[in-house]
């Protein structure tokens, strides 16, 4: 038999490797899962950045759920983004933060972000600052106490209204001596007919508003 030449032998060994060589399979991403945030959670994030700003004696103002186009089919009591007024007696001073579950518009970041100071001279009108530690009641749990609270109305309106978005605010007033969780059906409290009011210290049905 003709001996076969060096360079025919590497030709083969290298066709060989080529054919047993098996790339591994390129692993496919999977797409980022977004978990809606309960009101609590988002601000208990809020308030963290907002006691390095305004120390001990910060306390909350306000805060509102945001609807972000980003996250779409919320569980009831949760929302994408949320927005939070805090108040400093030391520094004179309120300021706004975020808590969002992704970037999106009209400076939402994700994670929670600082926004700008102004000045506060104490509580005027209505709304009332209150300690975090007031709220002890998350806005998953005060939606359903809403829905689940016959004499509030609340699952015969969300019937008879499908699909109508649904905004929560916490907010104390001179009304209750608690923060409450103020599930709104529609866009604002200005323009809403309908809302249902629960304690957040309690989880207690407290009105409805229409």
């Amino acid at each position: 038999m003709r001996k076969l030449s060096i360079a025919t032998l590497a030709a083969l060994f290298g066709l060989l490797a080529a054919c047993s060589d098996t790339s591994a399979p390129v692993a496919r991403k999977e797409p980022e899962k977004l978990e809606p945030a309960t009101g609590q959670s988002a601000l208990f994030r809020m308030y963290q950045m907002a006691r390095s700003w305004g120390g001990i004696e910060t306390q909350v103002l306000k805060m509102q759920s945001v609807r972000i186009p980003e996250v779409k089919d919320t569980p009831p009591g949760t929302a994408g983004a949320w927005q939070a007024t805090m108040v400093s007696s030391a520094k004179a001073q309120s300021r706004d933060y975020t808590y969002s579950i992704v970037e999106g518009e009209g400076n939402l970041h994700k994670g929670a972000f600082a926004g700008p100071e102004s000045g506060w001279s104490g509580a005027h009108g209505v709304e009332q600052p209150f300690l975090m530690a007031a709220v002890k009641v998350d806005s998953d749990t005060a939606y359903k106490k809403a829905m689940d609270t016959p004499g509030s109305k609340a699952a015969d309106y969300d019937k008879k209204n499908p699909g109508k978005p649904i905004t929560i605010l916490l907010e104390k007033t001179n009304k209750h001596p608690d923060p409450v969780w103020r599930i709104i059906w529609g866009e604002s409290a200005g323009t809403s007919n309908f809302s249902v009011l629960i304690d957040a210290s309690t989880g207690d049905y407290l009105e409805t508003m229409r």
